[in-house]
């Protein structure tokens, strides 16, 4: 793309009354944490297809975010997952991490693979196992200590499958009673972020199925307990964004995992599904850090914007750099909302100009944007093409199969 055709896209939006050189540094200034899962060995319920090359532990893991973070420029962290990434000494990973260009985002617990979660974690009946779980969570906290990370995002697989199976009032009370004493042992500059999910693996009922409830659980913990919001994570229909402004409004929306689904909770590519849908995201949020509400500025612009995917049959770098470019090309476009005239429309129950000054920003080419943002911020224009050019694909099929899987 030439000069020529950024320089005709900057006239059009400068018409429209857009700040072009605000929407540039807006861009600039978005970070994307990509997790230490997605770069290894993963499935479905039915099977994880091992591929050639990827990492054999989180060390290598992290070279491979580093390849993402310097292609694109935009993802200097990598969350990591708990014993998935279990190492000796946490200070060694830190630096590598610092090595590579990196810092260590979110700490992940894994409470869903242990026999003896079979029946729950911190909702399960026997208070020996309860009390195992607490203490991973603790010290997932002295983990995220050790790495200086601020955010501990916590995901509960606790469920049942049949009518009667379980107690669900006094499962509700234990979650609460575990997560308290985890809060407790919080820093005072770390986020507790509570994700939940409608199903799965628990068909009958899961103990946290819906913002609601992660809402409710994170106003009872304290200030530093927000929502995570699962993007794959809804029934069929759900409206995403509206959940993302109602939990805006309370100054309780903490991040993001992006991921896109078709039918459950399929980790497919950010943006490859409904791709409306995430820029309708991103457009209450940067509406939200316009609010006249100091309180949901501050809201909108801390989000921690996350990846959580599970890439069984892409390669691992490419559909991450897929994923990153997906997401910041829906920022772009959300940035290029007119929100004065929006706002305009709205008080004047003007419904078709409200919808179009919505949906007109969506249908903007903005790919002149981004390869002249990417220009000043130093990295290839065109990311996916500069890593099938850059010899790494080649170099990482010498780690062979059977690398760090989850």
């Amino acid at each position: 793309m030439s000069d020529r055709h950024f320089a005709l896209f900057e006239e059009q939006q400068r018409a429209r009354g857009v700040d072009v050189d605000r929407v540039m540094a807006k861009l600039k200034a978005l970070r994307i944490e990509t997790p230490s899962w997605g770069y290894g060995d993963s499935g479905t319920r039915f099977k994880v297809f091992r591929q050639t090359g990827v990492p054999r532990d989180p060390f290598e893991k992290i070279d491979d975010a580093a390849i993402v973070n310097r292609l694109t420029g935009i993802c200097p962290s990598v969350a990591i997952h708990i014993p998935w990434d279990a190492v000796d000494d946490y200070a060694r990973l830190q630096t590598h991490a610092r090595a590579s260009g990196l810092r260590i985002g979110a700490v992940n617990p894994n409470l869903f693979q242990d026999d003896d979660y079979v029946f729950g974690s911190v909702c399960n009946e026997r208070p020996d196992i309860r009390r195992k779980a607490t203490r991973h969570l603790l010290e997932c906290v002295d983990i995220a200590r050790a790495v200086e990370s601020d955010v501990i995002s916590l995901w509960f697989a606790d469920g049942s499958n049949y009518p009667g199976q379980a107690d669900l009032r006094r499962r509700k009370r234990f979650m609460l009673e575990s997560l308290t004493e985890v809060y407790g042992a919080l820093d005072p500059g770390m986020r507790m972020l509570i994700e939940y999910k409608f199903f799965e693996p628990g068909f009958y009922h899961t103990d946290l199925a819906d913002w609601g409830m992660a809402y409710t659980l994170a106003q009872r913990l304290g200030p530093q307990a927000e929502v995570l919001v699962d993007t794959g994570h809804h029934a069929q229909g759900t409206n995403v964004e509206h959940i993302v402004a109602f939990l805006l409004d309370e100054k309780r929306l903490g991040g993001f995992h992006f991921n896109s689904r078709k039918y459950a909770d399929d980790d497919l590519i950010v943006g490859a599904i409904n791709p409306y849908e995430l820029f309708l995201i991103f457009h209450q949020i940067l509406a939200a850090s316009a609010d006249e509400d100091a309180g949901v500025r501050q809201t909108a612009d801390r989000i921690a914007y996350m990846i959580d995917q599970s890439h069984a049959v892409e390669p691992k770098i490419p559909a991450m750099i897929r994923s990153v470019l997906n997401v910041q090309t829906q920022y772009a476009k959300a940035l290029l909302v007119d929100l004065p005239a929006l706002s305009r429309a709205q008080a004047g129950q003007d419904v078709m100009a409200a919808e179009n000054e919505v949906r007109s920003a969506f249908e903007f080419d903005v790919s002149p944007l981004l390869r002249a943002v990417r220009e000043e911020m130093g990295v290839p224009v065109d990311p996916m093409a500069a890593y099938r050019e850059s010899g790494h694909p080649e170099r990482i099929m010498a780690r062979g199969k059977g690398g760090a899987s989850w």
